[in-house]
């Protein structure tokens, strides 16, 4: 309807004319009508987590939910992806590569504009990295580093659904000197993961680190907990997304299923929790729908429209 003119739209909606003294309202009136609820038409942002919460437990996008994205999209919606995964692992998705939307990576560390430019990035001082790194090797844990040049020695994704054999031979005797060495270095993240029966190394790792240095602190998964710029989350995110682009969303519709997603809970009008997420989270929603296996992000959004 943005591309007809005053006449053709008064015609498409002649329904709506009315009597008054006698005679119809001019299509001025009508079409100035128009004009006016469309000013007033609420903007609407979907700030959606990828891991878990989009995707489901193959790290797939479903049929079913790509079909609300679609609509979403067509209606006209702010879409924003939202996620801990760093670019390169969200946009090798095609459903997403389709989308012009924005996209907030690494727990608000960078932001991509509706053109895959970056609007905004942080990192965390190389000295805080520097002292971080040994309380982590000292705990035992798997420690994954994120920055401008890669993720050193890998990524989250590439060590999904590997056994813990074969996570163990990534991780052993890895030099992280050799990262400090890269010349323009930017760190994103520092990515702390456990075995799935030493759990208990993560509660550890954040009591070392509490209260000790100026960073953010959010775990995605039980058996994780990443550090990133004390100016990096998903809510502040979502906050400076507004800001730069000189923009102010009259609902934000939050979703997702870890503690990364928290923040932008905050940040939201409405927060909703996968059916998946852990008790903690869903305790800080205000929506508890679906898991991600049963399309619970698409459920979310048809019963919330």
């Amino acid at each position: 309807m943005h591309d007809m003119n005053n006449i053709q739209i008064a015609k498409k909606l002649s329904s709506q004319f009315t009597i008054k003294n006698g005679y119809l309202l001019k299509i001025y009136d009508i079409v100035n009508k128009i004009k006016k609820e469309r000013k007033h038409k609420k903007m609407k942002c979907f700030s959606i987590d990828l891991d878990g919460t989009l995707l489901n437990s193959n790290h797939e996008i479903s049929h079913e939910n790509l079909e609300v994205l679609q609509t979403l999209h067509k209606k006209g919606h702010t879409i924003i992806f939202n996620t801990g995964r760093a670019f390169e692992d969200v946009i090798k998705y095609e459903e997403i590569q389709k989308f012009e939307t924005p996209i907030i990576c690494i727990n608000g560390t960078i932001l991509y504009s509706k053109t895959r430019e970056v609007l905004y990035e942080a990192s965390l001082p190389i000295d805080i990295y520097k002292e971080l790194l040994p309380i982590l090797k000292e705990i035992g844990v798997w420690i994954m580093v994120y920055t401008n040049q890669g993720g050193f020695p890998c990524r989250n994704p590439e060590i999904q659904d590997r056994s813990p054999e074969e996570i163990e031979s990534i991780f052993s005797d890895y030099d992280y000197d050799q990262i400090l060495e890269k010349d323009h270095l930017k760190i994103y993240k520092v990515m702390a993961v456990s075995r799935l029966d030493q759990i208990e190394k993560i509660e550890q790792v954040k009591q070392a680190i509490e209260g000790k240095f100026d960073l953010s602190m959010a775990s995605s998964h039980p058996n994780n907990v990443e550090f990133t710029s004390i100016e990096a989350d998903k809510g502040a995110a979502l906050i400076r997304y507004q800001q730069m682009m000189n923009l102010q969303f009259d609902e934000i519709f939050a979703f997702g299923d870890g503690g990364n997603d928290l923040a932008q809970f905050k940040a939201a009008t409405t927060s909703v929790a996968m059916g998946n997420a852990p008790h903690p989270v869903k305790q800080q929603a205000d929506i508890i729908t679906k898991t991600n296996d049963e399309n619970g992000f698409a459920y979310a959004v048809q019963s919330l429209l």
